[in-house]
């Protein structure tokens, strides 16, 4: 079984995301979407309200598998049997840093390769983190997000007037 992982904070997921995981599951016999546990990032959700909403938008999709994970992405790769880290782009400025980690994890494990999947042009402009600022500011972030995710911001936000 060829398996991949895609390993992310995903604080919160996007439909960027989704778009890259729909495209992985045609590729790969199974996905394991690796939500990272720390990664130095300050995340908005914590690793639980993380792992309940990508559950909830990817529960009816087949071959997919949501685990937490910490540590070096490769490793985890190790203990899953995965030939492959899938790595979202969404444009020409998120390939240097994309390009730089898939260097340095082949060099940690020559077994793995990264493979490189461009979202749809439709979501090319989302990222979680201007996804939470809209949010917080009380913007319309429909169609970018799955609705569970909006009702989660919603929420994290209700004091702002959101």
């Amino acid at each position: 079984m060829r398996v991949a992982i895609y390993p992310g904070t995903f604080d919160p997921v996007t439909n960027g995301h989704l778009d890259v995981i729909e495209r992985a599951i045609n590729l790969f016999d199974q996905v394991v979407i690796a939500v990272a546990v720390d990664n130095n990032k300050k995340t908005l959700f914590n690793l639980d309200e993380r792992m309940e909403l990508m559950h909830a938008v990817t529960g009816d999709m087949k071959n997919v598998v949501v685990e937490s994970f910490d540590g070096l992405t490769v490793d985890f790769c190790r203990k899953k049997g995965a030939v492959a880290i899938i790595r979202g782009l969404r444009a020409v400025s998120d390939f240097d840093y994309e390009f730089q980690m898939a260097l340095m994890n082949r060099k940690l494990d020559r077994e793995v390769d990264t493979v490189f999947l461009m979202t749809d042009q439709k979501y090319s402009y989302i990222s979680s983190s201007i996804i939470k600022q809209i949010a917080q500011l009380g913007g319309c972030i429909k169609g970018l997000v799955p609705e569970e995710v909006a009702r989660a911001l919603m929420i994290k936000f209700a004091g702002n007037g959101y």
